[in-house]
């Protein structure tokens, strides 16, 4: 679905160029009192070089830093367009050439000027197409920019109350005391890792990027304050592949939806099976998560910071560098998250 703004785009393009081409028509029909029929198909190759170099070459190549395939690409699009032009128009079309059945050869040097025009004019396009996707560029990062800062500065308190979730803390502390009262071996570890855990929310978290290593590193914390009060912590998998040294990532980002699998996933007996796969090629990142779907579930519109919060931050903090797929089949919940953290 297009919005507001393309739609409004589109409709900038079509009254520009239609002012800006309608002086060459009317040049045409004013002096020489007909019209060319030719000067449409070179407007329209003129504007193959704007909209080529605008929509495929500058967002593929120049703004991936390919400068010299870049480069290739351009000057074999402007090589194609003028050798066509070279066959299509053996005369220049009006207004190039007050006088279109002269024979050219007869007029020394000055005869290739009119074709020094047309491949001027070609070259002037084509930059003028890469001024618009520069232009574009510069001003969609500065949107996406302004756009995260605001989020940033709007959502912080709530998010960080959102994801210290009282229900979880409360289950710890619980979790946490039964171990003390039994003088369990492990509830010292256990009182670390709440520790830990909260540290990460209130400090780390505040970072717009924090590493991998890091997040992984919550993500287990939580995972093992959530098995102290489960009675089947065998059917809880979680698996890590892959180098994450030296990788960022946006913190909390993964943590929703490990939250909403153990909450949705776990019936009224405390059994949960819950599958949980990180996977890391170079700067590919792949989260898998699934869940069976419990007997009972809740309002979603109650689940942490929500699925459409999620898509929002997605969207901002990884634009058109992420890939989120969620699925209902056979009585599980299925999560895909794709990152690029290049």
């Amino acid at each position: 679905m297009k919005t507001s703004f393309q739609i409004r785009e589109f409709w900038i393009h079509i009254i520009v160029w239609a002012c800006l081409f309608s002086f060459p028509v009317a040049i045409t029909l004013s002096e020489f009192g007909r019209f060319e029929p030719k000067l449409p198909l070179r407007i329209l190759m003129n504007l193959s070089l704007v909209y080529i170099n605008y929509l495929i070459l500058v967002p593929r190549l120049l703004l991936k830093k390919k400068i010299f395939t870049y480069i290739l690409y351009s000057v074999a699009v402007l090589v194609l367009i003028n050798v066509s032009a070279q066959y299509m128009f053996p005369k220049p079309p009006i207004p190039f050439g007050r006088m279109p059945d002269m024979d050219l050869s007869e007029m020394g040097p000055v005869r290739f000027m009119p074709r020094a025009i047309m491949g001027a004019t070609s070259l002037a396009f084509f930059l003028l197409g890469g001024v618009l996707g520069l232009t574009k560029d510069f001003y969609k990062r500065d949107r996406i920019s302004k756009e995260k800062e605001a989020w940033r500065n709007e959502t912080e308190l709530q998010f960080l109350r959102a994801q210290l979730n009282p229900h979880f803390l409360f289950n710890s502390l619980n979790s946490i005391y039964s171990l003390v009262r039994n003088k369990d071996i492990e509830a010292p570890e256990a009182i670390i890792t709440l520790a830990e855990l909260m540290r990460y929310m209130l400090y780390d978290a505040r970072q717009e990027l924090v590493p991998l290593e890091k997040e992984i590193q919550y993500i287990k914390n939580f995972v093992s304050l959530q098995l102290l009060r489960l009675s089947n912590s065998e059917k809880v998998k979680l698996r890590i592949t892959g180098d994450y040294n030296d990788k960022k990532i946006s913190p909390l980002l993964l943590i929703p939806f490990v939250e909403n699998a153990f909450k949705y996933g776990t019936d009224f007996k405390g059994v949960t099976d819950v599958d949980m796969q990180l996977e890391i090629q170079e700067d590919q990142f792949s989260f898998y998560v699934k869940n069976k779907i419990g007997v009972y579930r809740k309002d979603e519109s109650n689940s942490g910071i929500g699925l459409e919060n999620i898509k929002s931050r997605l969207q901002l903090l990884y634009p058109e560098e992420h890939r989120l797929e969620i699925t209902k089949e056979n009585g599980f919940y299925k999560v895909q998250l794709e990152l690029n953290l290049s």
